[in-house]
């Protein structure tokens, strides 16, 4: 099977991650168990787990002129991404995120977008070459809007397959603006927070997901949690099964779920079959510590 080609355009973080039993209540100092840094940021972390598992990856992305910056650029490298479209803003700081992860594998995560809300329709534009040559284009809501409505309208009229992630959810995503997108991935929360409608029944889920796809978008997949994910079209609902495992650090799930579907996708498999195996590489991203570490290759998982 010939390597399925997938464009980001999206964040980079620098993921600072603090292991804690318990997290403090304003104005208290506690001592927190352990640290670790690693590499994060919505887009990047779906760009690794798309590269781990095989797929040809470039990424449209924005890093500060800091040491940071610096790493991330040898992290994608590290991991066979194509960095000609990373762009360096001068007197700007990375993006980074310092993330509190409790004994559960819950966590609380603080996001600094720095160099990350420089990234412009024109950067798009200036990538189309690549972006025109990939199966499917990823993004989420960590860069500013603009870049995304732009390079979904650009995607739509090449006929490239694109999936927009809505996290972290904003009131001000123009919905009206997605027409032509191919996948809209939210969690419950962030459908509820997009559609201004409750999400608290699957029916209500599946109410709120066609109120989106009446408006132009293409299907709609939404996670929830432990609960797996609905995959909704106009006329079909499909439950995707969660896989059990004893949860270690939560941290990047959904990221390994949207980078490894975007991966399966691209290889040629059905919307169904990609989700399914998906929310399997999810379920094992969670059974390690950290965000990118935890992305298992293909060989990897095939073990799994």
């Amino acid at each position: 099977m010939s390597k399925g080609r997938i464009g980001v355009v999206g964040s980079n973080m620098i993921d600072l991650v603090t292991y804690t039993d318990r997290m403090p209540v304003p104005g208290e100092t506690i001592e927190a168990t352990d640290f670790a840094q690693g590499f994060g940021g919505k887009g990047a972390n779906q760009a690794v787990a798309a590269a781990r598992l095989g797929s040809s990856v470039t990424v449209v992305t924005c890093i500060g002129d800091d040491m940071f910056g610096q790493q991330q650029i040898r992290n994608f490298q590290d991991n066979g991404i194509d960095t000609g479209h990373v762009h360096v803003i001068a007197n700007r700081s990375s993006g980074v995120a310092p993330i509190f992860v409790e004994p559960s594998g819950e966590n609380s995560i603080l996001i600094i977008k720095g160099a990350n809300a420089a990234l412009s329709p024109a950067m798009v534009d200036e990538a189309a070459p690549a972006l025109a040559e990939c199966d499917a284009i990823l993004m989420q809501l960590e860069i500013p809007q603009e870049a995304n409505y732009h390079t979904i309208a650009w995607a739509a009229s090449k006929g490239i397959t694109t999936i927009l992630n809505p996290a972290p959810a904003s009131p001000d995503l123009d919905v009206s603006r997605l027409a032509g997108l191919s996948f809209f991935c939210p969690n419950e929360t962030e459908l509820a927070t997009l559609t201004g409608m409750p999400t608290e029944t699957d029916d209500d889920i599946i109410t709120a997901a066609r109120h989106l796809i009446a408006q132009g978008i293409g299907q709609v997949v939404v996670t929830l949690g432990g609960r797996g994910a609905r995959l909704v079209t106009t006329d079909s609902v499909e439950e995707i099964t969660p896989v059990k495992v004893t949860p270690v650090d939560t941290t990047g799930a959904g990221d390994a779920f949207i980078g490894s579907f975007a991966h399966y996708l691209a290889e040629g498999m059905g919307a169904s079959a990609a989700l399914h195996r998906a929310a399997r590489y999810a379920a094992s991203s969670i059974t390690r510590r950290g965000t990118q570490k935890s992305y298992l290759t293909a060989e990897e998982f095939a073990g799994f």
